[in-house]
């Protein structure tokens, strides 16, 4: 996978590999460091430091090469000289002098077939963001030295399926392109890293959370469909009247959590005072007598312009009144912001989320089954079955029912 036709071969034989500079036409560049883990050497006598790997969150804490007995001063160390040199590049001020630094390509080793050595896994493209002195134990008499530990950023290679072309390298390895030119093969976030520098490194950090998020466009309705003009529709005749949106939001909200193939109770309405932040409340049962257990579904609707969005704020308030063993449900007409279902991701709320595009896409179904795909009809129909529903009880008098 590493190998370039004429050229001396990339090797993973040490912790930290670096690829012989090249004299470019602009500068003197390295074409990249690649570096390797090995978690099964990690606290042994050789090996004392614990490397840290988290992927999901785009973070890498890598150790540098000094060790016990050695007597040339921690920096200049093979890996540490390297690591150091490209650190200060991976710092620079300018696209310019950005364009010169050195990828690094992460590794570790993994466990297969039983051995839990010989063989390497890709875990990312990364950049220096900070490297440290720090005094550590090791050798069989657990001396004290002095080493470097760095911390990484992996960034977002999405647009390329997680993969690096080992043509980038190839071209940063040959002397006739300039550094500039050989960004043409780069991944695009390390084209914008180079373009912006560290401060684009938040938004270009990999997290897998993103994967599981949908971009707004993606949750909005091609203006000029039927399904535009439907929600446009549902969303006038409730502004103003938003309380009533509730019955629409809890009989959506029972048809999806149905949809999953769950048994589903719907409860009550809250009144518009005293609700304490929750707009409807549910039943959700799972499984059946011992095997079973039943979940206080807390609702809120907000009835916002389709073109609007509901923050992670927003969501964080209904999350405060979830307790143990409920779960939550957000139905809306506009959509959510991508912060908003980072945040709910990455911090496991229990919390479904549903937008004006689903919205009005089970609406239409409840049109199409119950009322020949009458829409008005079917909006007035919920709407007078659900004025007996508004009471003032707790949430958790679902469960004795």
């Amino acid at each position: 996978m590493t190998h370039s036709p004429g050229l001396a071969r990339a090797l993973l034989e040490a912790g930290i590999n670096s690829i012989a500079e090249v004299p470019g036409p602009d500068r003197t560049r390295r074409p990249a460091v690649l570096l390797r883990s090995s978690p099964w050497k990690a606290g042994s006598a050789q090996t004392p430091w614990h490397d840290v790997f988290d992927l999901d969150n785009g973070h890498i804490r890598y150790y540098g090469d000094h060790k016990v007995g050695l007597t040339v001063p921690p920096g200049a160390t093979r890996g540490n000289s390297a690591l150091l040199e490209a650190f200060a590049i991976h710092q620079a001020p300018t696209p310019e002098e950005r364009a010169l630094a050195a990828p690094l390509l992460l590794f570790r080793s993994v466990p297969r077939r039983g051995k839990p050595k010989g063989h390497v896994e890709f875990c990312g493209l990364g950049i220096i963001e900070r490297a440290e002195r720090v005094v550590q134990w090791g050798g069989r008499e657990h001396t004290t030295f002095v080493n470097y530990v760095y911390d990484i950023a992996l960034i977002d290679l999405t647009a390329e399926s997680d993969a690096v072309s080992w043509g980038w390298i190839d071209a940063r390895r040959d002397a006739l392109l300039t550094s500039p030119q050989t960004l043409a093969s780069a991944p695009q976030a390390w084209q914008e890293w180079v373009k912006h520098g560290n401060s684009s490194l938040p938004r270009l950090r990999r997290r897998v959370a993103k994967a599981r998020t949908t971009k707004v466009k993606d949750q909005r309705l091609m203006i000029g469909t039927s399904e535009a003009t439907d929600l446009e529709t549902v969303y006038r005749r409730f502004d103003g009247h938003k309380h009533d949106f509730e019955a629409i939001a809890a009989t959506v909200a029972a048809r999806v959590l149905r949809g999953s193939g769950q048994h589903y109770i719907e409860g009550w309405l809250t009144r518009r005072s005293g609700d304490g932040g929750a707009d409807f409340v549910g039943r959700l049962d799972l499984g059946s007598g011992l095997a079973g257990t039943s979940l206080v579904v807390l609702g809120q609707a907000k009835c916002i312009r389709p073109d609007s969005l509901v923050s992670a704020e927003q969501i964080a308030r209904v999350v405060a009144r979830l307790r143990r063993g409920w779960i939550g449900v957000y139905v809306t007409t506009g959509a959510y912001s991508e912060a908003a279902q980072l945040e709910m991701v990455e911090d496991q709320y229990p919390i479904v989320l549903i937008n004006g595009r689903d919205l009005i896409s089970e609406l239409r179904g409840i049109a199409r089954d119950d009322h020949g795909s009458d829409l008005p009809a079917c909006i007035e129909h919920i709407l007078s079955a659900s004025e007996k529903t508004v009471t003032n009880r707790r949430p958790e008098e679902i469960l004795l029912e």
